[in-house]
């Protein structure tokens, strides 16, 4: 049997959920979202539980797709559907997720943040929408992070693919809070919500998350279909081995 490579424990009436596959960087495998959506909804169902706080362990918070799997699995259909129920639950969960980052967040791990309503990220904080300097776009995260972002900042990474630290993305409203310490947000946060009604948590949440919820409704079809037609692509498949064999792709521009 494989490790485990989502812990879950709770605490004072707090879930937390710890991403544990830093050999990846939590890289989002069959195994890593069958086990982190299992325990988002035992948070759900559990009535003592009041909110969950989503980390990680390493370096690195999320780096998005696992390309190996995907090419193992002969393709990203399987991969694209798990990522969209998987932001898709944490966007309807009916409480209050809480992302605590202190480490590198890239492609599908954004979306993920994206998908959390509140997100405390600390100073070893980056980020980066690397889907375009694959071949690929951001589509899927698309749906959790544009409503997020200003529509300039949206541009200007969704389209370079650079990275930015943690005060860029609160600046661009990707994140809550960039923190020196993120314990002590995450503590303060927690423990305001601990005094919280679970009625009035899951009554509220709802008008917070309605404008991902209605991009859900209306675009993760077309963004699915594009999704798929992108990684099925030659400059895709391209893009990827060259990551993989950290290389530069052959379309890249010379420096």
């Amino acid at each position: 049997m494989s490790p485990e490579l989502v812990h879950y424990a709770v605490d004072r009436a707090i879930a937390t959920v710890t991403l544990d596959s830093p050999e990846n960087r939590n890289a989002l495998s069959a195994q890593l979202v069958g086990e982190l959506s299992a325990h988002l909804q035992a948070a759900a169902a559990d009535g003592a539980v009041r909110a969950v706080v989503l980390a990680h362990t390493g370096t690195t918070f999320c780096a998005g797709a696992d390309l190996n799997e995907a090419a193992a699995e002969g393709g990203p259909e399987q991969a694209t559907t798990r990522m969209l129920a998987l932001l898709r639950s944490i966007v309807e969960l009916p409480k209050p997720v809480i992302a605590r980052i202190e480490g590198h967040v890239r492609a599908g791990g954004l979306g993920i943040v994206g998908a959390c309503d509140i997100a405390v990220a600390g100073p070893a904080s980056s980020f980066a929408f690397t889907e375009v300097r694959l071949g690929l776009a951001p589509a899927i995260i698309s749906l959790t992070t544009l409503g997020r972002m200003s529509e300039r900042a949206a541009a200007r990474y969704y389209l370079t693919g650079e990275p930015f630290d943690a005060p860029t993305a609160a600046a661009a409203g990707l994140i809550t809070t960039a923190v020196d310490d993120v314990d002590v947000e995450v503590a303060a946060i927690t423990e305001a919500l601990r005094g919280c009604s679970p009625q009035g948590l899951a009554e509220t949440k709802p008008l917070t998350t309605i404008g991902a919820v209605v991009a859900f409704e209306q675009r993760a079809e077309q963004v699915h279909r594009q999704s798929a037609r992108l990684f099925g692509s030659d400059e895709a498949r391209e893009g990827m081995t060259a990551f993989l064999q950290r290389r530069p792709p052959s379309w890249a521009a010379p420096a």
